[in-house]
């Protein structure tokens, strides 16, 4: 039960979100699915560093569907100084059957060279000539003409955030499915979630865990 709500209560610290999101790689128990469970209440927890982010994040999940009920309705400063135990009774009298998770695994830097654009000079032809420069005005005929143009490369530096999502049976009291999903180009929590979570339904389809 402890070790259990360790897991419950593990730091989701994005501090931003992104679009480019995959899955890095997944697990699913054998023995059991989602789909068998047939959750009705599910808890999501994303705690974080501080308290504005961690309900746009839980908001973000529990608005895709109705079964899903934020954790900071049932965990929060009123039941900071609880045990763990009589924490996790208040998720049992309240008759939540599952958990969902996301915590920040790690931050990677990378540094990547994006190649410079060279616009070449164009000449045009004999008819070309005579068709840009009264056919078409000066626009055109300098098109004809121009110099060449060069956009130098440059480095750009990038962090992608990977993140744990897990997925927990209370009545079975034991974790049937995790994945790590990674998101480069963060700018939005909220778009981000979306992004997480959409890849997390896509890989538990492709690997059965839900129906497709």
């Amino acid at each position: 039960m402890k070790k259990y709500l360790v897991l419950l209560i593990a730091v989701l610290a994005l501090s931003s979100c992104g679009s480019n999101t995959s899955i890095v790689n997944s697990w699913r128990d054998p023995d059991v699915t989602v789909a068998q469970e047939h959750f009705k209440k599910v808890l999501v927890v994303a705690l974080v560093k501080d308290e504005a982010s961690r309900r746009i994040t839980e908001n973000r999940i529990a608005a895709s569907n109705q079964i899903f009920k934020t954790s900071y309705q049932f965990l929060n400063e009123t039941t900071k100084q609880l045990t763990q135990e009589q924490k996790l009774k208040i998720l049992q009298d309240e008759n939540f059957d599952g958990v969902v998770t996301m915590r920040l695994v790690s931050t990677e830097k990378e540094t990547n060279y994006v190649p410079g654009t060279y616009t070449g000079m164009y000449y045009g032809g004999f008819d070309g000539m005579y068709t840009g420069m009264y056919g078409y005005g000066f626009g055109n005929w300098y098109g004809m003409y121009s110099p060449s143009f060069y956009d130098p490369g440059y480095y750009q530096e990038t962090t992608s955030y990977m993140v744990e999502t897990n997925i927990f049976s209370l009545k079975q009291n034991k974790l049937i499915w995790t994945g790590t999903t990674k998101s480069e180009y963060v700018t939005d929590l909220g778009q981000t979630v979306d992004a997480i979570m959409q890849a997390v339904v896509g890989e538990m389809k492709k690997d059965g865990s839900l129906p497709k």
